[in-house]
């Protein structure tokens, strides 16, 4: 009797250990089949995300719908393959952006955000009124003054190819875990 005891705690840990190496598996698989692993670099985004921080891009979101204003976006630049930037969506295709005086303009309308985000003291290409394309974006990242975004001419409106994804996920430091977004 002993013996059929020990057997059946044998097998219960062994089917627990199992189990749950098929759950992290599939984890892992989703996480990495779906998305991406990226470093911050620089300090274009803070305060949401800073220097060193490990995030998640999800690469599949915008093959079932189209990006959203302020989606945080891991996006290529031209003739850089494979080295994604970090910024937010300020701009969405056919409107036309402009920065005066400090504040950001949509469609001559002052952008509908936290007071953080709709003031850019350096207006860059958008001092004149920079009407996007039907495929085209408008990133800023969220400390206006230390970004490089498309307000320069080494950016510039972002191609909805040149987007890989959306950044949803923070997964490093600890103390920051957690979902990202507005």
């Amino acid at each position: 009797m002993y013996q059929e005891e020990k057997s059946s705690r044998v097998r219960l840990v062994v089917n627990w250990i199992v189990d749950v190496i098929v759950v992290l598996s599939i984890a892992w698989f989703v996480v990495f089949a779906m998305g991406r692993q990226l470093v911050v670099s620089g300090q274009s985004m803070e305060p949401e995300l800073s220097q060193g921080e490990v995030v998640l891009m999800n690469r599949i979101i915008y093959h079932l719908r189209k990006p959203d204003r302020f989606d945080i976006v891991a996006f290529e630049k031209d003739g850089e393959k494979g080295k994604y930037y970090i910024k937010r969506i300020i701009g969405m295709p056919g409107e036309t952006i402009q920065i005066r005086d400090g504040v950001v303009y949509v469609n001559d309308q002052i952008l509908e955000a936290e007071d953080g985000l709709r003031r850019a003291a350096l207006a860059g290409l958008a001092e004149h009124p920079v009407t996007l394309g039907e495929d085209e974006y408008f990133l800023l990242g969220d400390n206006r003054e230390s970004s490089e975004d498309s307000r320069f001419v080494n950016v510039g409106n972002v191609k909805a190819e040149q987007i890989g994804g959306i950044v949803w996920f923070r997964i490093r430091p600890l103390s920051r875990f957690g979902r990202l977004g507005f």
